[in-house]
């Protein structure tokens, strides 16, 4: 099969996690419905985007991973034949909380979870605070359809983590996100960032000739202090958008895509045949101090 129909979902949430889940349920159903075969949720998509503040009382949306939302996506995975990329607060134990996105199997198997690695911490995004980083490295999940490479927002500003990813095979790399605009900010200052969001992920399917796919949400939030600038995207392996969503709506989009493009752009801009691994030692440090 080179050929494989990916559904967004760009959605806004209230402060119900469980209405949140169902929402949720219900929009992967809406992308079944179309035709979905791989269904990809926003990061963190069963509560408001809490990290805005620092506050004790949010670790009670943490849950274990497979959990109760992983059981009911794998319900909906066995039932509607679909994978499901689904982005959680994890509860490893007591005291130990990180950003992770399960993968589930069009059969409702549970295939294993990536840990977010890169944890940011600014202001209105104090992710510090709650998550520890990822100690599971970078994963790829086989699944039914297509072999997945899943990163998480903050992730996608690091070539290094696209690269390594795409060198263990994924064959798409999708990108849970929650990203918005301080309301407080001029439209230039807006723009920019948003650009810049776009700009770098296409890059990474360019440099690593992989389909990518980036799920954002949507909707004002933090009383009414950050907007979700929504703009998901599918971008194919030149970095060419496929897809783009508004950024003011809710989407359910299914966008079918042509693996084999893939092997037809490293061919002919054959990026990895000429990679220089034995000069790279340095990309390791830090920081390359004088001597």
């Amino acid at each position: 099969m080179t050929k494989v129909n990916v559904g967004l979902v760009q959605m806004s949430c209230v402060a119900d996690k469980a209405a949140n889940l169902s929402k949720a349920v219900e929009k992967v159903n809406e992308a079944a419905d179309k035709g979905a075969q791989i269904v990809c949720l926003q990061e963190l998509f069963t509560s408001l985007y809490f990290c805005d503040v620092e506050d004790y009382d949010h670790f009670q949306l943490a849950e274990p991973i497979p959990g109760p939302s992983t059981d009911a996506m794998q319900k909906v995975a066995k039932e509607r034949g679909v994978v499901i990329i689904a982005s959680l607060f994890e509860k490893r134990a007591q005291g130990l909380y990180h950003n992770t996105t399960a993968v589930i199997d069009a059969d409702g198997t549970y295939l294993g979870k990536y840990r977010k690695m890169h944890i940011p911490d600014d202001p209105a995004f104090y992710e510090k605070f709650y998550f520890t980083p990822g100690d599971l490295g970078y994963k790829v999940f086989k699944t039914k359809f297509a072999t997945l490479g899943v990163l998480i927002c903050w992730d996608q500003w690091y070539p290094e983590a696209a690269r390594i990813t795409a060198l263990m095979g994924a064959e798409i790399l999708f990108y849970p996100t929650a990203i918005g605009w301080a309301t407080s900010q001029d439209e230039a200052t807006n723009k920019e960032q948003y650009n810049a969001w776009q700009t770098i992920q296409r890059s990474h399917a360019v440099a690593n000739g992989v389909h990518v796919v980036s799920v954002n949400r949507v909707g004002f939030e933090q009383d009414g202090a950050m907007k979700f600038w929504g703009g998901s995207f599918v971008s194919n392996p030149f970095g060419n958008l496929l897809y783009l969503a508004s950024h003011e709506d809710e989407v359910v989009h299914v966008q079918e895509i042509d693996l084999a493009k893939s092997d037809a752009y490293r061919t002919h801009w054959p990026f990895l045949r000429d990679r220089r691994i034995d000069s790279y030692q340095p990309i390791t440090k830090r920081f390359i101090d004088e001597d």
